[in-house]
């Protein structure tokens, strides 16, 4: 398939996905704020983000797009004000953190795939890492072969639904302590907000 080592990409990629960044952030974010369900469809919809990643490295436009200042400076600030905007929608928002209508849970829940797969999406060092990373796994013959590409991306991401899956149902369980306290899930409620607003600042002030 044109792979090289990939033990040892396996053993990178989770040491990468381990590591603490803005992926994990949110997702304990969502975990812990609004439970196990919320946070399962974060990790799903951010994974979904690295398989759209995967797909333009493979079809060679995620090189066009690094080598593109406009682009990537455009990409990271539609990221970013995006961030910022559902921070400050939830940091407004006055109504219960957690719906109890099981119709509504499931509603929200799937809005939480579709904002970690933006967020992801719009994360142009996601973009620039895959284009460092994965050349460096792919035989040299191979590198213009989009099928190495899409197979190590698919390994990545089954790699980081796995570890994301299990920290969202570690982190919910603290989530049921929250539920069972008004005041501090109005406080979680807005610190969930600062923390996108954060994030959102972080992505923007951060060179690309």
């Amino acid at each position: 398939m044109g792979i090289e080592n990939l033990m040892t990409f396996m053993l990178t990629a989770l040491l990468f996905i381990i590591t603490p960044g803005i992926d994990t952030i949110f997702v304990l974010n969502k975990s812990v704020s609004q439970g196990r369900k919320p946070g399962i469809y974060a990790a799903l919809g951010i994974n979904a983000g690295i398989l759209t990643h995967t797909f333009f490295a493979a079809l060679g436009l995620s090189v066009l797009i690094a080598k593109s200042a406009f682009a990537l400076i455009l990409i990271k600030y539609l990221g970013a004000a995006y961030l910022i905007y559902l921070g400050y929608l939830k940091f407004k928002n006055k109504k219960t953190l957690f719906p109890t209508h099981t119709k509504n849970v499931s509603k929200h829940s799937k809005n939480e795939f579709w904002t970690g797969f933006i967020t992801n999406t719009l994360n142009p060092k996601v973009a620039l890492f895959f284009l460092a990373f994965f050349p460096q796994f792919i035989e040299a013959k191979q590198i213009n072969n989009p099928i190495p590409f899409l197979l190590l991306g698919v390994t990545y991401a089954l790699i980081g639904v796995a570890w994301f899956l299990f920290l969202s149902l570690f982190a919910s369980i603290f989530s049921q302590k929250i539920q069972s306290n008004q005041k501090s899930s109005f406080w979680m409620n807005k610190l969930s907000g600062l923390i996108f607003i954060i994030m959102g600042i972080h992505i923007a002030l951060s060179q690309t």
